[in-house]
């Protein structure tokens, strides 16, 4: 092993990589030094190399490594390399202080501190995970969800937090319905002039709090308080929310993300004017005070975007760090409008906790189950807040596979597992505790993330990237910390390439993997016959599709591979069109073998089995007839639609994240329709009672 492969190794950075079983990849060493240098390692040269192998790990030399995770009893085992006689107190987060050799500490985030014979001192962060997070005490039904789509004919364009509520009331109460997994409800970074909003949920400004656009205008209390001229200055905008929503309705056009926030935030402004009562003055100030430095440095960004542009890369020098004079300053200057984005992030934190008090009221064994993205956009309030704890000039993606020849960039700056160290994992605890706060159950995005991160340089290729390791026990153990102390589920997506040991380390922690019908299969053996229920995990989330697959009718009647083609996505259409084929008949076969669906009975639709709602209610019957303890339903197989809400790969060619849910026909299909549907009742009901 070279002097670069040592350092390297030291920081966690791979020089190879193994895509399959027995194959190597060598990373390029420019994306070795780029990487190391993104961790504040310089290894440009054979003498920088040298300096930073004597200077060994970061945390050399220091009584305590800067964060330390107890193990499965608790039990404090003293860090290795101390010097005999050194004494160890720890401070519970509690404020309560004790001798660390002492009884197991309690779970939660406490201090460790040292004091060695010589007179040296030093502190370090202690995580105490509970001994797994919670997890499903029966099998529980849930609804898949992408909010935005589920628009009600009293939202303004797009689905909302009130049609949230309502859903769960109805999915509860009527539905039978354990969950509702959503997509991110994350802030959005807002366009700059002559552009629009990206409507990806997975690149959000910030993931510590909800998108306003998601507010319910008619909830919110001050709404009710308006006086008549300001009544007069409203009727336009709901007008103009009326107009937005039968746009997409009852014309058929596609979501305007850009036009709901515009007419919202002028409502909004209207009501921000509104004197607050007393009670809502106070109880403003509460959540504002609860929330602390990171509230008021992401209300600070969006002022501040609201007069420079979204990004803060290009604003004046002195803006550029939330902590500086100049942006002290500024913050001063634009006070108004810093009160109105945090009073803002309160009302959408309001009607989040309304919309899960619906489900659990409504019955609901888990209710909201939301989504915690991978990462944040560079330009967003999170890169800007916590540019120190992000490594700059590196983006998250994946390697080459044999879904994608290239690999794949996302765009996101990930998090610099030093520095998360050195703080002690409190962003990290923090935005997973927000999130949970309002939930049931958390869903981590690409879950391998807890444990490495393909890191791929500016102005590199995907490919041109490498893997980077986590602290897997620490960023574990803040997520079982996190849902611990919500009572709520963690649902890890582990689709995709999973480093062996993974599922393993997951399942340890009590955290439910995702599993998907048409990927359970054996891909060892020859022809790849599918799983058989019982071999199926229990502790996961089954599914038969998700929102970058196509939907189940449009797997069954090939339509997806149709579109795939038409844009432009596949090499080889014909060979794409057999190969689905081939795989329908496994799955086709396996189901009449278990009598799930009948192939001379129902109606006929062209296929040589039953309908299309036949076919679709087949597969979810298989689920459940699975061990797993999750079962996800995705609402739109419930009314047969074809389209899918993302096309991976595309961005202008296909309306990604902007399509309510709609029919086979591709009729908008309204969530008081969906509420309505006999077909969505017979598909919980298969679900529920899958037959033979």
């Amino acid at each position: 092993m070279d002097a670069l492969s040592r350092l390297a190794a030291t920081h966690g950075v791979a020089t190879s990589y193994a895509p399959s079983p027995g194959e190597s990849v060598e990373v390029p060493r420019d994306t070795v030094v780029a990487a190391l240098a993104a961790l504040g390692v310089d290894a440009a040269g054979p003498e920088a190399i040298r300096a930073a192998l004597d200077r060994g790990p970061r945390h050399a030399g220091r009584l305590l490594p800067p964060t330390l995770v107890a193990g499965p009893t608790r039990q404090l085992a003293p860090p290795e390399g101390l010097p005999a006689g050194t004494t160890l107190l720890l401070e519970t987060e509690s404020g309560e202080r004790r001798p660390a050799t002492g009884p197991p500490p309690p779970v939660g985030r406490h201090t460790l501190r040292a004091t060695a014979p010589d007179g040296r001192t030093a502190t370090a962060t202690l995580l105490v995970p509970p001994d797994t997070a919670p997890v499903a005490a029966r099998r529980e039904i849930g609804l898949m969800v992408q909010l935005y789509s589920t628009l009600s004919r009293r939202s303004w364009g797009m689905g909302d937090l009130g049609d949230l509520a309502d859903l769960a009331t109805w999915a509860g109460s009527a539905g039978g319905v354990g969950f509702l997994q959503l997509n991110p409800l994350h802030a959005a970074v807002p366009p700059a002039e002559g552009e629009t909003i990206d409507p990806s949920p997975y690149r959000p400004a910030t993931r510590r709090f909800a998108d306003p656009v998601h507010l319910r205008l008619e909830n919110v209390p001050e709404f009710g308080a308006l006086d008549p001229a300001a009544r007069e200055r409203m009727a336009p905008l709901l007008a103009r929310g009326d107009a937005l929503r039968r746009a997409v309705l009852d014309e058929r056009r596609p979501i305007d993300r850009d036009a709901v926030w515009a007419v919202k935030r002028a409502a909004l402004e209207l009501l921000h004017a509104v004197p607050p009562s007393p009670e809502r003055a106070a109880a403003f100030h509460r959540y504002v005070d609860s929330c602390g430095r990171s509230l008021t440095d992401h209300a600070t960004w969006c002022a501040l975007a609201e007069r420079h542009g979204p990004d803060w890369h290009r604003w004046p020098p002195g803006l550029r760090r939330p902590d500086s004079q100049e942006t002290e300053a500024a913050r001063r200057a634009l006070a108004a409008r810093v009160d109105f984005h945090r009073w803002l992030t309160w009302l959408t934190d309001e009607q989040l906790a309304r919309a899960q008090r619906a489900a659990t009221e409504a019955g609901m064994g888990v209710g909201l189950l939301h989504d915690l993205a991978v990462g944040v956009h560079p330009d967003g309030s999170d890169a800007w807040a916590g540019q120190d704890v992000f490594a700059g000039g590196m983006s998250v993606g994946a390697p080459p596979d044999a879904f994608n020849e290239r690999g794949q960039d996302w765009g996101l700056p990930p998090w610099r597992p030093d520095a998360l160290a050195e703080t002690g994992y409190a962003p990290y605890l923090e935005l997973a505790g927000a999130l949970a706060r309002h939930a049931g159950g958390l869903r981590v995005d690409h879950v391998m993330g807890q444990f490495r991160l393909w890191w791929i340089p500016r102005g590199a290729e995907p490919r041109e990237g490498t893997y980077v390791r986590y602290d897997a026990d620490a960023m574990l153990a803040v997520l079982s910390l996190a849902a611990h102390r919500a009572g709520a589920l963690l649902v890890g997506e582990d689709l995709g390439t999973v480093e062996s040991g993974v599922r393993e380390r997951l399942a340890e922690r009590g955290v439910a993997g995702t599993s998907v019908l048409w990927f359970e299969r054996h891909w060892e053996r020859e022809g790849r016959p599918p799983l058989e229920p019982a071999e199926w995990r229990a502790n996961c989330l089954a599914t038969v599709t998700t929102h970058d697959l196509p939907s189940t009718a449009a797997r069954w009647d090939g339509s997806d591979v149709r579109l795939r083609a038409s844009l432009g996505l596949l090499a080889d259409p014909e060979s794409a069109r057999r190969e689905a084929a081939e795989e329908l008949a496994d799955w086709r076969e396996t189901f009449t073998r278990r009598g799930l669906l009948d192939l001379d009975g129902g109606e006929s639709d062209g296929g040589s089995d039953g309908g299309e709602e036949e076919r679709i209610a087949a597969a979810y019957r298989f689920l459940a007839l699975t061990r797993a303890r999750l079962l996800g339903v995705w609402l739109p197989d419930a009314v047969g639609d074809r389209r899918p809400q993302n096309v991976p790969g595309t961005w202008r060619e296909y309306p990604n994240w902007r399509l309510p849910v709609a029919d086979s026909e591709g009729r908008p299909v309204s969530l008081e329709e969906l509420t309505a549907s006999e077909r969505l009742a017979r598909l919980l009901a298969a679900v529920r009672d899958p037959g033979p």
